[in-house]
C-alpha cells in the first residue's frame, strides 16, 4: 500500500469511529452489511472508471449505460427467453462493446474524452427511454429468476455477493494494474501521452483497452443493479452514478490529471463514500443534499492533488532541461 492508501485508510477510520459515536447502530451487524453490499455494487463500476481516470481521461456515460443495459438484461431475460447464462454474457459483451467504441472515438477520431462520453451519456439514457417507450420494466411477481436474483444480490456466510465479486474484481485488477505491463503503461500514458506514444507504446491500444474494461465492469455491476432495484426505470436507473464513480476514484488517489491511483485506494474511496453516505443520514441532513456531498468530496479531492503536482512541476522542468542540454551536445558533436 502506498502513503497515500495508508491516509486514506486511517482517514476511513476515524469518520467511521466519528459515525459510531454520533450512532453506536453504525456497527451494528445490519448496517454494516448494507454498507458491504453498497460498497461492492459501486466498487465494481468504480474501478473501471478508476483506470480510465489514471490514462487522464474521464467516463461520464456509466450511469446511463446501467440503464441501457438493464432495459436490455430484462427484457432478454422475461420477454425473449433468453437462458440466463447467455443474457449475462450478451450484457457484459454490450459494455464491452460500448467502452471499446468510445475508446477508439478517443484515440481514432481524437475527440475529448469528456465529449465523447458526453454524448454517450445522452445516447444511452435516450435509446433507453425509446427502447422501452418510457416505460419501467422488472420481473414481475415471478419466480423464475429467484436463484439468479440471490447469484447476484444474496448473501453467502452473511457476507453481501456483490462485495465478494467486488473483492474479486479488485484482486484482478490489481494484478492488471499494478504487476503487468499493461499497467505501467496506463501510467506513463497519464503521465505524459506524447512522451510514452515516443517511447513505443502503442497508446491508442492502451487507452481503448482502459474503456473497455470500465465498460466490461459497467456490465458486470448492471447485472448486479438490477436485482438490487429488481426493476429498471430508464429515465432515472443510474442517474448520476458516474458521480460516485468518479468521486470514489479522486478520493482514492485517482488524479484527474492522470498517472496517478491504485485499486486498493479505489475501493476504500469507496468505503469511504459510504461511510460518508451514512454520516450524511445520521446527522440528519436531507437526502436531497447527496450531490452536494458529491462535489464537495470531488472538489477536496482535487484541491488535495495540488501540492504533489507542485512538487512535481520542478522535476519536470528539471527533466526537460536536461533533455535540452543533451540535444545541444548531441547536435554540437562531430
Amino acid at each position: 500500500m502506498a502513503r497515500k492508501d495508508w491516509g486514506l485508510l486511517l482517514l476511513l477510520i476515524v469518520v467511521g469511529g466519528i459515525t459510531a459515536i454520533l450512532n453506536p447502530r453504525f456497527l451494528s451487524a445490519v448496517n454494516l452489511l448494507d454498507m458491504a453490499n453498497l460498497i461492492g455494487l459501486f466498487g465494481i463500476f468504480s474501478i473501471g472508471e478508476g483506470l480510465v481516470v489514471i490514462t487522464g481521461g474521464i467516463d461520464l456515460s456509466v450511469g446511463s449505460m446501467f440503464s441501457l443495459l438493464g432495459v436490455i438484461f430484462i427484457d432478454l431475460l422475461v420477454n425473449r427467453g433468453v437462458p440466463w447464462p447467455l443474457a449475462i454474457l450478451a450484457i457484459v459483451l454490450g459494455g464491452i462493446v460500448l467502452g471499446a467504441v468510445q475508446g477508439l472515438l478517443v484515440t481514432k477520431a481524437r475527440l475529448q474524452p469528456f465529449v465523447v462520453t458526453l454524448c454517450g451519456l445522452l445516447i444511452y439514457r435516450g435509446a433507453a427511454r425509446y427502447y422501452t417507450t418510457d416505460a419501467t420494466m422488472g420481473f414481475g411477481y415471478s419466480d423464475d429468476f429467484d436463484w439468479l436474483g440471490w447469484l447476484a444480490s444474496g448473501r453467502t456466510w452473511g457476507i453481501p455477493h456483490p462485495f465478494i465479486l467486488l473483492i474479486l474484481v479488485a484482486v484482478v485488477m490489481g494484478v492488471l494494474l499494478h504487476r503487468s505491463v499493461f499497467g505501467r503503461y496506463l501510467f506513463a500514458i497519464g503521465r505524459n501521452e506524447e512522451a510514452a506514444r515516443f517511447s513505443g507504446i502503442r497508446t491508442g491500444a492502451i487507452v481503448t483497452g482502459a474503456y473497455i474494461i470500465s465498460g466490461g465492469l459497467a456490465g458486470l455491476a448492471t447485472i448486479c443493479l438490477v436485482f438490487y432495484t429488481n426493476s429498471v426505470s430508464p429515465s432515472s436507473f443510474g442517474n448520476f452514478y458516474e458521480l460516485y464513480a468518479i468521486a470514489a476514484a479522486v478520493l482514492g488517489g485517482c488524479s484527474l490529471r492522470g498517472g496517478e491511483g491504485s485499486i486498493i485506494g479505489i475501493v476504500l474511496g469507496t468505503a469511504l463514500l459510504q461511510v460518508l453516505q451514512n454520516l450524511v443520514n445520521i446527522l440528519g441532513i436531507p437526502s436531497s443534499l447527496n450531490f452536494a456531498v458529491m462535489g464537495t468530496v470531488i472538489l477536496i479531492g482535487v484541491l488535495a492533488d495540488q501540492p504533489f503536482i507542485r512538487r512535481a512541476i520542478p522535476s519536470i522542468r528539471s527533466l526537460r532541461s536536461t533533455a535540452a542540454e543533451v540535444r545541444k551536445q548531441t547536435q554540437a558533436a562531430p
